[in-house]
């Protein structure tokens, strides 16, 4: 495999691209829109509505809570997860100014 070269972009591209890794997998979307109308659940909550099993369910979890989308809360036996409103807040304003930046329509290819 390649060298990245993450060093050679700024902190922001280097954020903004691990955001957009997070979100680059249908289930890990799946996942959010469930906690955005829940609030909380478990990760087994998220096995009974997803067609997947539960050890790809917690991979994807794990995906998104080391981007800080999502956070989690040992509760007895069980991680209760819920959205990072901080994070997530951050991240609508990075992908919001992402794509208000005007296009350059003088010289299209």
């Amino acid at each position: 495999m390649g060298v990245t070269k993450t060093e050679n972009f700024t902190e922001a591209q280097n954020q903004l691209a691990s955001l957009a890794k997070a979100l680059a997998h249908p289930a890990r979307v799946a996942i959010l829109q469930y906690l955005l109308k829940q609030q909380t659940c478990i990760c087994g909550d998220l096995v009974e509505v997803l067609p997947l099993a539960q050890a790809t369910v917690s991979q994807h979890l794990k995906e998104l809570k080391s981007v800080g989308l999502i956070k989690g809360e040992i509760e007895g036996t069980s991680v209760c997860y819920c959205i990072n409103e901080a994070v997530w807040e951050q991240a609508k304003n990075t992908l919001l100014k992402l794509f208000t930046l005007p296009i350059n329509t003088k010289k299209c290819c």
